[in-house]
Protein backbone atom coordinates (compact mmCIF):
# COMPACT_ATOMS: atom_id res chain seq x y z
CA UNK A 1 0.00 0.00 0.00
CA UNK A 2 1.09 3.56 -0.64
CA UNK A 3 1.66 6.01 2.21
CA UNK A 4 -1.63 7.72 1.32
CA UNK A 5 -3.61 4.49 1.31
CA UNK A 6 -2.01 3.38 4.56
CA UNK A 7 -2.70 6.68 6.28
CA UNK A 8 -6.37 6.80 5.30
CA UNK A 9 -6.85 3.14 6.23
CA UNK A 10 -5.38 3.83 9.66
CA UNK A 11 -7.62 6.88 10.12
CA UNK A 12 -10.69 4.92 9.07
CA UNK A 13 -9.84 2.11 11.50
CA UNK A 14 -9.44 4.64 14.30
CA UNK A 15 -12.65 6.51 13.42
CA UNK A 16 -10.72 9.74 12.84
CA UNK A 17 -10.83 12.39 10.13
CA UNK A 18 -7.83 13.49 8.09
CA UNK A 19 -6.37 16.92 8.69
CA UNK A 20 -4.49 18.13 5.62
CA UNK A 21 -2.74 21.49 5.86
CA UNK A 22 -1.58 23.30 2.72
CA UNK A 23 1.53 25.46 2.76
CA UNK A 24 3.33 27.17 -0.09
CA UNK A 25 6.84 25.80 -0.52
CA UNK A 26 9.34 28.59 0.03
CA UNK A 27 7.09 30.84 2.11
CA UNK A 28 7.50 32.50 4.57
CA UNK A 29 11.11 31.62 3.69
CA UNK A 30 13.09 28.88 1.99
CA UNK A 31 14.66 27.90 5.29
CA UNK A 32 11.30 27.64 7.06
CA UNK A 33 9.60 25.17 4.72
CA UNK A 34 10.90 21.89 6.15
CA UNK A 35 10.64 23.01 9.82
CA UNK A 36 7.05 24.10 9.15
CA UNK A 37 6.24 20.71 7.62
CA UNK A 38 7.59 18.92 10.68
CA UNK A 39 5.72 21.30 13.02
CA UNK A 40 2.47 20.58 11.20
CA UNK A 41 2.97 16.83 11.63
CA UNK A 42 3.72 17.33 15.33
CA UNK A 43 0.48 19.34 15.66
CA UNK A 44 -1.62 16.60 14.08
CA UNK A 45 -1.36 16.79 10.29
CA UNK A 46 -2.12 13.48 8.58
CA UNK A 47 -1.10 14.52 5.07
CA UNK A 48 0.76 17.62 3.90
CA UNK A 49 -0.19 19.44 0.72
CA UNK A 50 2.86 21.34 -0.44
CA UNK A 51 2.06 24.10 -2.87
CA UNK A 52 4.39 24.42 -5.85
CA UNK A 53 4.82 28.16 -6.52
CA UNK A 54 3.52 29.25 -9.91
CA UNK A 55 3.39 32.61 -11.66
CA UNK A 56 -0.31 32.35 -12.62
CA UNK A 57 -2.15 30.45 -9.87
CA UNK A 58 -5.62 30.93 -11.30
CA UNK A 59 -7.50 28.87 -8.71
CA UNK A 60 -5.94 30.67 -5.77
CA UNK A 61 -7.07 33.79 -3.97
CA UNK A 62 -4.87 36.75 -3.04
CA UNK A 63 -3.29 35.15 0.03
CA UNK A 64 -1.84 32.15 -1.80
CA UNK A 65 -1.10 34.20 -4.92
CA UNK A 66 1.09 36.52 -2.88
CA UNK A 67 2.81 33.64 -1.10
CA UNK A 68 3.57 32.06 -4.47
CA UNK A 69 5.04 35.31 -5.77
CA UNK A 70 7.26 35.66 -2.70
CA UNK A 71 8.44 32.06 -2.96
CA UNK A 72 9.28 32.37 -6.66
CA UNK A 73 11.26 35.53 -5.95
CA UNK A 74 13.32 33.50 -3.47
CA UNK A 75 14.01 30.77 -6.05
CA UNK A 76 11.47 28.12 -5.03
CA UNK A 77 11.09 26.40 -8.39
CA UNK A 78 10.11 22.78 -8.88
CA UNK A 79 13.65 21.50 -8.40
CA UNK A 80 13.89 23.29 -5.07
CA UNK A 81 10.47 21.97 -4.00
CA UNK A 82 11.56 18.38 -4.67
CA UNK A 83 14.74 19.00 -2.66
CA UNK A 84 12.58 20.26 0.23
CA UNK A 85 10.53 17.04 0.18
CA UNK A 86 13.77 15.04 0.12
CA UNK A 87 15.00 16.95 3.18
CA UNK A 88 11.67 16.37 4.97
CA UNK A 89 11.98 12.65 4.30
CA UNK A 90 15.28 12.48 6.19
CA UNK A 91 13.31 12.68 9.44
CA UNK A 92 9.81 11.60 8.40
CA UNK A 93 9.30 8.49 6.32
CA UNK A 94 5.60 8.07 7.14
CA UNK A 95 3.64 11.29 6.50
CA UNK A 96 2.26 11.47 2.95
CA UNK A 97 3.21 14.54 0.93
CA UNK A 98 1.06 15.70 -2.00
CA UNK A 99 2.30 18.42 -4.34
CA UNK A 100 -0.46 20.83 -5.33
CA UNK A 101 0.02 23.14 -8.25
CA UNK A 102 -0.33 23.67 -11.96
CA UNK A 103 0.53 21.75 -15.08
CA UNK A 104 3.25 23.91 -16.62
CA UNK A 105 6.12 23.15 -14.18
CA UNK A 106 5.37 19.43 -14.58
CA UNK A 107 4.88 19.55 -18.33
CA UNK A 108 8.27 21.20 -18.84
CA UNK A 109 9.95 18.07 -17.45
CA UNK A 110 7.62 15.64 -19.17
CA UNK A 111 5.24 13.30 -17.29
CA UNK A 112 7.61 10.33 -17.01
CA UNK A 113 10.67 12.33 -15.96
CA UNK A 114 8.72 14.38 -13.44
CA UNK A 115 7.03 11.31 -11.96
CA UNK A 116 10.37 9.56 -11.47
CA UNK A 117 11.91 12.67 -9.89
CA UNK A 118 8.94 13.22 -7.59
CA UNK A 119 8.86 9.62 -6.44
CA UNK A 120 12.61 9.61 -5.80
CA UNK A 121 12.22 12.72 -3.64
CA UNK A 122 9.50 11.08 -1.53
CA UNK A 123 6.33 12.60 -3.02
CA UNK A 124 3.18 10.47 -2.72
CA UNK A 125 0.68 12.31 -4.89
CA UNK A 126 0.21 15.28 -7.20
CA UNK A 127 -2.82 17.51 -7.64
CA UNK A 128 -2.71 19.54 -10.85
CA UNK A 129 -5.47 22.13 -10.75
CA UNK A 130 -5.50 22.80 -14.49
CA UNK A 131 -5.21 19.22 -15.79
CA UNK A 132 -8.67 18.03 -16.91
CA UNK A 133 -9.10 14.29 -16.23
CA UNK A 134 -10.18 13.83 -19.83
CA UNK A 135 -6.73 15.00 -20.95
CA UNK A 136 -4.72 13.29 -18.23
CA UNK A 137 -4.15 9.79 -19.63
CA UNK A 138 -0.44 10.34 -20.29
CA UNK A 139 0.09 11.74 -16.81
CA UNK A 140 -1.92 9.00 -15.14
CA UNK A 141 0.11 6.31 -16.90
CA UNK A 142 3.41 7.96 -15.94
CA UNK A 143 2.30 8.46 -12.35
CA UNK A 144 0.93 4.92 -12.06
CA UNK A 145 4.31 3.58 -13.13
CA UNK A 146 5.85 5.34 -10.10
CA UNK A 147 3.00 4.56 -7.65
CA UNK A 148 2.29 8.29 -7.55
CA UNK A 149 -1.36 9.22 -6.98
CA UNK A 150 -2.98 11.68 -9.38
CA UNK A 151 -5.35 13.47 -7.02
CA UNK A 152 -8.51 14.77 -8.70
CA UNK A 153 -10.84 17.68 -7.97
CA UNK A 154 -14.64 17.85 -7.88
CA UNK A 155 -16.73 20.95 -7.22
CA UNK A 156 -20.37 22.07 -6.81
CA UNK A 157 -20.51 22.74 -10.56
CA UNK A 158 -19.24 19.29 -11.61
CA UNK A 159 -22.04 17.50 -13.44
CA UNK A 160 -23.25 14.02 -12.52
CA UNK A 161 -21.52 12.19 -15.36
CA UNK A 162 -18.18 13.79 -14.58
CA UNK A 163 -18.55 13.12 -10.86
CA UNK A 164 -19.14 9.47 -11.67
CA UNK A 165 -15.96 9.38 -13.76
CA UNK A 166 -13.94 11.19 -11.09
CA UNK A 167 -15.14 8.81 -8.38
CA UNK A 168 -14.14 5.83 -10.51
CA UNK A 169 -10.67 7.23 -11.25
CA UNK A 170 -9.87 8.69 -7.82
CA UNK A 171 -6.48 7.86 -6.32
CA UNK A 172 -5.14 8.76 -2.90
CA UNK A 173 -8.13 10.96 -2.14
CA UNK A 174 -10.70 12.98 -4.06
CA UNK A 175 -10.53 16.69 -3.27
CA UNK A 176 -13.96 18.30 -3.10
CA UNK A 177 -13.83 22.05 -3.63
CA UNK A 178 -16.62 23.22 -1.36
CA UNK A 179 -17.64 26.22 -3.47
CA UNK A 180 -17.11 27.55 -6.98
CA UNK A 181 -14.42 30.18 -6.54
CA UNK A 182 -10.84 30.75 -5.49
CA UNK A 183 -9.09 29.61 -2.34
CA UNK A 184 -9.70 31.54 0.85
CA UNK A 185 -13.13 32.97 0.02
CA UNK A 186 -14.90 31.60 3.08
CA UNK A 187 -17.85 33.97 2.66
CA UNK A 188 -18.92 31.84 -0.33
CA UNK A 189 -19.04 28.60 1.64
CA UNK A 190 -22.53 27.06 2.04
CA UNK A 191 -22.11 24.26 4.62
CA UNK A 192 -25.59 22.77 4.02
CA UNK A 193 -25.10 22.50 0.27
CA UNK A 194 -21.55 21.23 0.68
CA UNK A 195 -22.63 18.56 3.17
CA UNK A 196 -25.29 17.13 0.87
CA UNK A 197 -22.88 17.05 -2.05
CA UNK A 198 -20.14 15.45 0.03
CA UNK A 199 -22.40 12.65 1.22
CA UNK A 200 -23.36 11.79 -2.34
CA UNK A 201 -19.78 11.84 -3.61
CA UNK A 202 -18.49 9.75 -0.71
CA UNK A 203 -21.05 7.06 -1.48
CA UNK A 204 -19.77 6.85 -5.05
CA UNK A 205 -16.03 7.37 -4.66
CA UNK A 206 -13.56 4.51 -4.50
CA UNK A 207 -11.13 6.79 -2.60
CA UNK A 208 -11.57 8.93 0.52
CA UNK A 209 -13.15 12.34 -0.08
CA UNK A 210 -11.74 15.46 1.59
CA UNK A 211 -13.16 18.97 1.53
CA UNK A 212 -11.24 22.19 1.07
CA UNK A 213 -11.53 25.90 0.17
CA UNK A 214 -12.97 28.31 2.74
CA UNK A 215 -12.08 26.37 5.91
CA UNK A 216 -10.45 28.87 8.21
CA UNK A 217 -10.73 27.66 11.81
CA UNK A 218 -11.47 24.77 14.15
CA UNK A 219 -15.25 25.16 14.03
CA UNK A 220 -15.30 25.27 10.24
CA UNK A 221 -13.03 22.24 10.01
CA UNK A 222 -15.18 20.18 12.36
CA UNK A 223 -18.40 21.15 10.59
CA UNK A 224 -17.10 20.26 7.13
CA UNK A 225 -15.46 17.03 8.32
CA UNK A 226 -18.81 15.66 9.48
CA UNK A 227 -19.64 14.57 5.94
CA UNK A 228 -16.10 14.11 4.59
CA UNK A 229 -13.16 11.84 5.28
CA UNK A 230 -11.05 14.87 6.07
CA UNK A 231 -10.49 18.56 5.48
CA UNK A 232 -7.85 20.72 3.80
CA UNK A 233 -6.94 24.10 5.27
CA UNK A 234 -4.75 26.41 3.23
CA UNK A 235 -5.23 30.16 2.93
CA UNK A 236 -5.77 30.77 6.64
CA UNK A 237 -2.60 28.85 7.48
CA UNK A 238 -0.58 30.60 4.79
CA UNK A 239 -1.80 33.94 6.18
CA UNK A 240 -0.81 32.91 9.70
CA UNK A 241 2.74 32.15 8.53
CA UNK A 242 3.20 35.34 6.52
CA UNK A 243 6.08 37.48 7.72
CA UNK A 244 7.47 34.99 10.24
CA UNK A 245 10.91 36.29 11.10
CA UNK A 246 12.75 32.97 11.13
CA UNK A 247 12.17 29.21 10.77
CA UNK A 248 11.57 28.72 14.48
CA UNK A 249 8.89 31.41 14.54
CA UNK A 250 7.25 29.99 11.40
CA UNK A 251 7.21 26.50 12.90
CA UNK A 252 5.70 27.82 16.14
CA UNK A 253 2.96 29.64 14.24
CA UNK A 254 2.22 26.54 12.17
CA UNK A 255 1.80 24.37 15.26
CA UNK A 256 -0.26 26.96 17.09
CA UNK A 257 -2.60 27.31 14.12
CA UNK A 258 -3.11 23.61 13.46
CA UNK A 259 -3.40 22.16 16.97
CA UNK A 260 -6.91 23.57 17.68
CA UNK A 261 -8.16 22.14 14.35
CA UNK A 262 -6.81 18.71 15.26
CA UNK A 263 -8.49 18.90 18.65
CA UNK A 264 -11.80 19.96 17.10
CA UNK A 265 -11.77 17.13 14.56
CA UNK A 266 -10.98 14.56 17.23
CA UNK A 267 -13.65 15.91 19.57
CA UNK A 268 -16.27 15.82 16.83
Amino acid sequence: MSRLDTRFADLRAAGRKALIPFVTAGDPSLEATVPVMHALVAAGADVIELGVPFSDPMADGPTIQRSSERALARGAGMGWVLDAVRAFRQADAATPVVLMGYLNPVDIRGPATFAAQARAAGVDGVLLVDLPPEEGAEYRAAFDAQDLALVLLASPTTDAARVEALCAQAQGYLYYVSFAGVTGASNRLDPVQASARLRAIRRASRAPVVAGFGIRDAAGAAAMAADADGVVVGSALVAALEGAADPAEAARRAGDFLAPLRAALDAA
